[in-house]
């Protein structure tokens, strides 16, 4: 602290104007107190067409107006209002022509979020270190999964738009939601048993899934406790805590980190549709392949054809040489003439016997043969085809939502016969009414929260 201030300022026995005493007032306080974090709670704020902030911090026995202009303003993440307790960092100043004394703020932040900050950052340190952060740790998400449990709050919008999607996408897809708290003291315990317990079940992937909040509101899920049951999970595990700009420890610990719920879905969501082109697809790319099989092999034969000979024309070669040696022999051999003509004669006879145009009309029938089965082996495969693509349909039609309308229902009533829409509006032990399509039964309530529950698309 300055021990003379006022010899500072350069006062004397000088008579001041209240408009120098003022401005004097102001460089003192700028000057001590230029950058002072100070807690308290919101009340009476402000916000003017200028885009400024005002409001005063007080606490049980006092009070400090502050002021946050347009540019600090627009870096605050959190929505001040009245009543919100927080901690602000600025300069004591003095509003010169009314001569209040107040704060100009550069920073506000919920109260407590520095505190949850430094143990977030020290956990994240510490956790990645271990090496929970690596890629390696890393299980890759099925491509297909039949599957999926959901590790969330029973009510809200988060089940609900995660419902929706796959309702959307995939909704051959069965979902089970096993129900934790995800908020407040208890949430860190409900949250490690729910992983084990979905790790446990034999799901093809698992959804960790919260809506958005302050850092404190998300805090169980920066609980180390929490981290290491994510870590310990054989079962790939999507985090979707928060929202876009939230980010917690099980992000960096899951599997895969979403920026919301709904988008976890459609990353576990394929598209019903995409698979329907898909095999359109593979369909189209079969057909060309046996079209350009059957031309190649047409090609082929037509070659093969062209450098046939015929054996006509090697046996009129070989009877042009066998006259030329009939005129020798009979120029040589005149007595012996009629031996060598008999002689011909039985040649002849025997190479008659085994002509080969007979074979050639055995290839050619069998020729003419293959031909017409051609058409019809094509035909016949194109059906094939056709059926299994009517099976795989049929066998998506079985497992849609829409099959499941035929199988009956039931309804829970209370005792004055309101339905049960929700696990908050029953109590252990309650006794309800379970109606069904025919006749009613008395059922009471064992556990309505932490059960895992399967749901139906079609509710």
């Amino acid at each position: 602290m300055i021990k003379d201030p006022f010899a500072r300022l350069g006062l004397d026995r000088e008579v001041l104007t209240v408009s120098q005493l003022n401005g004097r007032a102001r460089v003192l306080l700028e000057d001590v107190f230029s950058n002072i974090w100070v807690e308290g709670e919101i009340s009476n704020l402000a916000r003017p067409a200028s885009g400024h902030v005002y409001f005063t911090l007080k606490d049980s026995g006092a009070q400090v107006r502050c002021a946050l202009f347009r540019q600090n303003a627009a870096r605050v993440r959190q929505a001040l209002k009245d009543g919100l307790a927080v901690k602000v960092r600025g300069k004591v100043s003095l509003f010169e022509g009314r001569g209040d004394y107040q704060l100009i703020l550069d920073t506000v932040e919920p109260a407590g979020d520095g505190a949850l900050r430094l143990a977030f950052d020290a956990l994240k340190e510490k956790l990645s270190a271990e090496g929970l952060f690596s890629a390696e740790r890393k299980v890759p998400l099925p491509a297909h999964p039949q599957r999926i449990g959901i590790i969330s709050s029973p009510t809200g919008a988060v089940i609900r738009d995660i419902i929706s999607v796959f309702r959307r996408r995939a909704p051959q897809i069965s979902l089970t939601l096993i129900p934790t708290a995800v908020q407040g003291r208890e949430a860190t315990a409900q949250i490690v048993r729910a992983l084990k317990l979905a790790d446990a079940r034999g799901f093809d992937a698992l959804i960790l899934a919260r809506g958005g909040g302050s850092l404190e509101d998300l805090w169980c899920f920066n609980e180390e406790a929490v981290a290491r049951a994510v870590d310990a999970c054989v079962t790939p595990i999507v985090s979707a805590v928060g929202h876009e700009t939230d980010v917690s420890i099980s992000d960096f610990v899951a599997d895969v980190r979403a920026p919301t719920p709904s988008a976890a879905a459609e990353l576990l969501a394929p598209d019903a549709g995409d698979l329907v082109r898909r095999v359109e697809s593979l369909h189209r790319r079969l057909v060309m392949r046996m079209r350009d099989r059957l031309m190649r092999d047409q090609l082929r034969l037509e070659g093969l054809t062209r450098r046939l000979r015929h054996p006509g024309e090697r046996l009129r070669q070989q009877a042009q040489r066998l006259d030329d040696l009939d005129m020798r022999m009979r120029r040589a051999f005149e007595r012996s003439l009629n031996t060598r003509r008999e002689r011909l004669i039985r040649l002849e006879t025997r190479l008659a016997a085994q002509h080969p145009g007979r074979h050639l009309a055995l290839l050619r029938q069998r020729l003419d043969s293959l031909a017409a089965r051609l058409p019809r082996a094509m035909r016949e495969g194109l059906k094939a085809r056709r059926l299994q693509l009517q099976n795989q349909m049929q066998t998506l039609h079985i497992v849609s939502p829409l099959a499941t309308l035929g199988r009956g229902y039931s309804i829970l009533l209370d005792e004055r016969g309101q339905a049960i829409r929700n696990a908050a509006q029953t109590q252990t032990g309650q006794r309800l009414t379970a109606r069904l399509g025919e006749g009613e039964l008395l059922v009471r309530v064992e556990d309505n929260h932490l059960t895992p529950v399967t749901l139906s698309l079609l509710d």
